[in-house]
């Protein structure tokens, strides 16, 4: 018997990456009922029919509700009988957040405290929201306003008894081949004949397939405590060993071309700050950054402080353990995606 049996799993943003990962990964399970919540009917509708197509046996266990974290009332109208929420909605494009900054705050810090206020007041028993490590320092419009969505939920996360509704925050880097990420373009670019683009080779990110990224947020769902962000010790490459990696798979050789850093990008990204490592918690493979459990008594922060901490410092792209070409092409070759466009690929070639 899982924690899931027979339980309501409600995903918003759930027409997604992560989202359409979790259905893989759960509907063939005693899970109960996956509510997806998203405001694109046609992509509900795609994702209805690929999942009647291919695990017809349990297609029925996916409920599908049109709304948007937005509007509170559709949220509500979504929640009923919900046991846990993965909170997966978001804006996530770096420069469409830059030129449009409020929007990003709409959905991003808004609509989690939407979601937040509506499962608190359902009753919800455990809900784990999807953050990013442009969260930490961050210097573009999206990761301001997924730091400001982190803060939203330690704060929620204070004003209700863990027993009643359990609130976690994951933190994670690029997740390869999700929806909007650079390794699907590219192989885009090598099938249409062009160069590939990168914005600056030395620039490093942190990588993970969307199986780990599911494995972060049951990670949190079990083990985390009310208020906490979890951190999995991701490792990490350039952009230039990323881009030899695909165009070696693919085409070997192929062209690679630098076109510059876009709108608010950063050289490295973060997982962890140097503040966050004074109190973080080593799980093995993850980090755990408890809450902050003090109240919002002024004389406290006066009169006394932290007399230790972790000599654990920042846990960045470019200090944590960085991939050569060949260990990444193992991780690309581990995705599903990337093993049938190769396959594709190749068929097209042999013509």
């Amino acid at each position: 018997m899982s924690l899931f049996k027979d339980k309501i799993l409600m995903i918003t943003g759930g027409t997604g990456s992560f989202g359409n990962a979790v259905l893989n990964r759960f509907l063939k399970t005693d899970i109960g009922e996956i509510r997806i919540f998203s405001r694109d009917e046609k992509k509900q509708d795609d994702m209805r029919h690929e999942f009647q197509a291919k695990m017809p046996e349990v297609a029925g266990k996916i409920k599908f509700y049109i709304g948007d974290v937005r509007d509170i009332a559709s949220v509500r109208n979504a929640m009923h009988d919900v046991d846990y929420i993965f909170h997966a909605a978001a804006l996530k494009q770096v420069p469409s957040c830059e030129f449009f900054p409020i929007e990003a705050v709409k959905t991003n810090v808004i609509g989690t405290e939407n979601v937040l206020t509506a499962a608190i007041d359902a009753g919800v028993k455990n809900i784990v929201c999807l953050s990013t490590d442009k969260a930490a320092y961050p210097v573009n419009a999206m990761g301001t306003s997924k730091a400001m969505m982190e803060k939203v939920i330690v704060a929620k996360s204070r004003t209700v008894k863990p027993e009643k509704s359990k609130i976690c925050c994951t933190r994670y880097g690029n997740v390869l081949c999700s929806r909007g990420s650079v390794v699907p373009l590219w192989i885009d670019q090598i099938k249409a004949g062009n160069p590939i683009t990168i914005t600056e080779p030395t620039m490093t990110r942190f990588i993970m397939s969307l199986d780990e990224a599911v494995d972060l947020v049951l990670f949190a769902f079990e083990n985390g405590t009310s208020g906490d962000i979890l951190v999995q010790k991701a490792p990490a490459c350039t952009i230039e060993v990323l881009a030899k990696a695909v165009t070696e798979l693919f085409s070997p050789g192929h062209e690679i071309r630098v076109i510059g850093i876009r709108h608010g990008e950063k050289m490295y990204e973060t997982l962890l700050t140097n503040e966050e490592c004074a109190n973080a918690v080593d799980m093995g493979d993850f980090y755990r950054v408890p809450c902050d459990k003090r109240d919002l008594n002024y004389d406290k922060y006066f009169k006394d402080g932290d007399k230790e901490r972790n000599t654990l410092t920042e846990f960045n792209s470019s200090n944590t353990e960085l991939l050569n070409v060949e260990q990444v092409k193992e991780k690309l070759m581990s995705l599903a995606y990337v093993r049938e466009e190769l396959e594709a690929w190749k068929k097209e070639q042999a013509k």
